[in-house]
């Protein structure tokens, strides 16, 4: 992604899930999708539709975090 997407992604989680420690970053090698950090813990992807545009976040939770 893009430089500006990252950017306006990462406003756009900080503001609807009301928490500055979010963070949108690039992924090395791979262009067509950022990752989602609260903090240092990994969320989940972000990916870019080229077809519509639209963007689809994805966000796997382990068992072991729900004890």
């Amino acid at each position: 992604m893009k430089p500006d997407e990252i950017r306006k992604l990462d406003a756009y989680f900080k503001r609807v899930f009301q928490s500055p420690n979010l963070e949108v970053k690039a992924r090395p090698r791979k262009e067509d999708s950022a990752e989602v950090y609260v903090g240092d813990e990994f969320l989940g992807l972000v990916f870019k539709d080229e077809e519509d545009g639209d963007y689809n976040f994805s966000m796997a939770i382990l068992d072991i975090d729900l004890d």
